[in-house]
């Protein structure tokens, strides 16, 4: 699994899914909130993949140029940018519009009949 991810698991969780993660998150949080698109969190994603491949490196003395990695790293935190992007939304849209609006679970909303 070292050579998919680049580095150890320990190492994969901290910085990718704990530090990078909480990154994207905030990421998310504010695309959602500033009432852009979804896909814009593709190139926040991007280059968080890179900041995250440099600290691995750096950090760890994982590799620096495993495509592999990067596109493990990216496509996780891009999964954890767009979930929180999708939380945010729903409750923003359910929030300022109470009178049009009401929550269909945590990541959705429906109009009011």
């Amino acid at each position: 699994m070292v050579e998919v991810l680049g580095t150890s698991w320990p190492v994969f969780i901290g910085i990718t899914v704990m530090l990078m993660g909480f990154a994207s998150g905030m990421t998310g949080q504010a695309v959602a909130k500033t009432w852009q698109p979804m896909w814009q969190i593709v190139p926040y994603a991007m280059l968080l993949g890179c900041a995250d491949r440099f600290l691995t490196w750096g950090l760890f003395d994982g590799e620096l140029l495993s495509l592999s990695g990067y596109v493990v790293d990216t496509l996780v935190l891009m999964a954890i940018g767009g979930l929180v992007y999708r939380l945010t939304l729903a409750r923003n849209m359910v929030n300022q519009y109470p009178w049009m609006y009401e929550r269909a679970g945590p990541l959705g909303w429906r109009e009011k009949t």
